[in-house]
């Protein structure tokens, strides 16, 4: 006789919920790094433009380029500002979906172990089953051996 769990289906879906929570964290982990990466870049960015607002300072520039510049570092700085806060987000959603996660997790473990105690109930009432036609017929034998 084979071992058949009636709620293997719920176990199956808390194992696919489970998978999709590792899918959505790892789509938040990878905005998370798309956005440092956005950060880095507009960081080597602004560096490069203020060196070149310096370089034009010393130099015989424009006036309005000169301001041309430092209205492009300005604007860099706020786009930096908000990619801080999108990373701060970020970080927040990640941790929001790895919370997420852990739980699915700890649900898909309470159901695999429901199951495991199932089936160790199964195989024990099998080799109770078994144990008892044994005795039953050491018991026919004994008793065909004394007439």
């Amino acid at each position: 006789m084979r071992f058949n769990y009636s709620f293997q289906k719920v176990v199956d879906l808390k194992g696919n919920e489970k998978t999709q929570a590792e899918w959505v964290l790892s789509t938040a982990l990878g905005e998370l790094q798309a956005h440092e990466q956005c950060l880095k870049d507009l960081m080597v960015q602004r560096s490069e433009v203020l060196i070149s607002l310096q370089s034009s300072a010393e130099q015989k520039t424009s006036m309005i380029k000169i301001r041309e510049l430092q209205d492009y570092v300005d604007y860099l700085d706020v786009c930096i500002a908000r990619k801080h806060s999108d990373i701060i987000y970020s970080n927040q959603e990640v941790q929001h979906k790895q919370n997420q996660l852990s739980t699915k997790v700890l649900d898909e473990k309470v159901w695999l172990k429901a199951k495991d105690k199932a089936q160790d109930l199964f195989q024990q009432s099998m080799n109770l089953r078994e144990q008892n036609e044994l005795d039953e017929i050491a018991t026919v034998r004994f008793a065909m051996k004394s007439l």
